[in-house]
């Protein structure tokens, strides 16, 4: 049986540890995260509540916001049950920690992490519970040395569990976070993981914990190295231009953000991943030789160790 108080008392634990990290990386003249403490109002198709933590407007960070809710349902949404759909019509219990990072440096990569549980219940039939999660990288301008840096935090945090384990959570993650209507990445991976109960609970909270637990690792030293690196008018162009891609991918693609949405979910805290300054051209194309040119050569997913 998922056990609810270990959960929580993890999730809250990470999510104060983020953002206490993003913070320092602020600085002392930088900006706080604004604590939004919320509840679903009673009648509503989803109950629970959460702490939204954002940022706007940092020193560092343009858009960020580090999440942990804890909601239930009288049913899945659509979004869940697509690839299991023995699973539809049963009751829910969802709780996990979101996070997307949007530095205003374009040198700085942007970065996502999720991990969540979810319980799934039918008076008929035994409980059923899984994990799921992950972390991927979003850079704007090429820098091999961090993206090595981040696949190489990824593929220590799952070592622990598995030989084939990283590289199957890797193609996942390759696959996943793929703008099929473009055809096209969306950033330069990291690892996905969902439906996770293969080995029992204690191995897949363990799993979890890792993933959640080496993110600061893998992605807040590339900011620390980069945000104080001079741009001008042209990478920030640039950087918007591609920051429109995320936004492709969040809104019509994302699991995590319909299952929000559809399941009624508090629209603000599900669209806080949304950068605040994007642009779409037609048919742009990146000038060949250059660094944007070069930043699409890396798309194309590799075996970055």
């Amino acid at each position: 049986m998922i056990e609810t108080h270990r959960l929580r008392d993890y999730f809250c634990g990470l999510q104060t540890r983020l953002v206490t990290a993003a913070e320092a990386i602020e600085g002392s003249g930088g900006r706080r995260f604004r604590v939004d403490r919320w509840q679903k109002e009673a009648g509503a198709p989803l109950s629970g509540s959460g702490c939204t933590c954002i940022i706007e407007g940092g020193r560092v960070f343009e858009r960020g916001g580090i999440a942990f809710s804890e909601v239930s349902g009288a049913a899945l949404p659509a979004s869940a049950t697509a690839k299991r759909p023995e699973l539809a019509g049963r009751a829910f219990a969802a709780m996990g920690v979101s996070l997307v990072l949007h530095p205003e440096n374009p040198f700085c990569p942007t970065a996502h992490m999720n991990v969540r549980a979810l319980l799934a219940t039918r008076n008929d039939a035994a409980p059923v519970w899984w994990f799921g999660g992950g972390m991927d990288l979003t850079p704007y301008y090429p820098f091999v040395e961090d993206v090595r840096h981040f696949h190489t935090a990824c593929r220590d945090a799952l070592q622990p569990f598995g030989e084939d384990c990283h590289a199957r959570y890797k193609k996942w993650c390759d696959e996943y976070f793929f703008l099929k209507h473009r055809n096209e990445p969306r950033g330069v991976g990291g690892i996905f993981f969902d439906d996770l109960c293969e080995g029992g609970f204690e191995r897949c909270f363990a799993l979890t914990r890792s993933v959640g637990d080496a993110f600061p690792g893998a992605y807040l030293p590339l900011v620390t190295k980069r945000h104080e690196t001079p741009y001008g008018e042209r990478e920030r162009d640039f950087q918007a231009y591609r920051r429109g891609r995320y936004v492709e991918f969040n809104l019509v693609w994302d699991r995590g953000t319909l299952f929000g949405l559809q399941s009624g979910g508090r629209t603000e805290s599900i669209l806080m991943s949304l950068p605040p300054i994007v642009k779409w051209r037609y048919d742009w194309q990146p000038e060949p030789g250059s660094a944007e040119a070069v930043l699409y050569d890396m798309l194309p997913a590799r075996d970055w160790l």
